[in-house]
């Protein structure tokens, strides 16, 4: 999450917009990113999520630190390791937006202690047993 929101603020002009969006879906959790900043160009598409990939250079802000390129091979190896996937969805111009959509954990939605309200999304905890 950290990493995507760092990207969309790092990417978005000033006066622009960040929107970041939390909610329980079936038995999955959604979490999406979006920005108003320039987006990603059609032709690195394919590469965002591959190690050391850090894009058309001529978007990053001068004078501004640069990435390695590994954050979103990192964030799509996280999301992939808890069984979800990573999506991104941009028009060049017009932003982006990064959507993680992950499972459920198993007691959770056997027991339906995932609580929807207005699209947010709301987990209960169940105390564990401690020997």
């Amino acid at each position: 999450m950290n990493n995507l929101i760092d990207n969309a603020l790092k990417f978005t002009p000033a006066g622009g917009q960040v929107t970041v969006r939390l909610r329980a879906e079936h038995e999955h959790v959604i979490f999406a990113v979006r920005d108003s900043g320039p987006g990603i160009p059609e032709a690195d598409l394919p590469q965002i999520f591959e190690r050391f990939f850090r894009g058309d250079r001529s978007h990053s802000h001068e004078g501004e630190r640069r990435g390695t390129g590994l954050g979103l091979s990192i964030c799509q190896a996280v999301v992939q390791a808890h069984g979800g996937d990573i999506a991104v969805e941009t028009q060049a111009g017009r932003g982006a937006t990064f959507i993680v959509r992950i499972p459920l954990a198993p007691v959770l939605v056997d027991r339906g202690e995932a609580a929807v309200n207005d699209g947010n999304a709301a987990l209960a905890s169940k105390p564990t047993d401690t020997a």
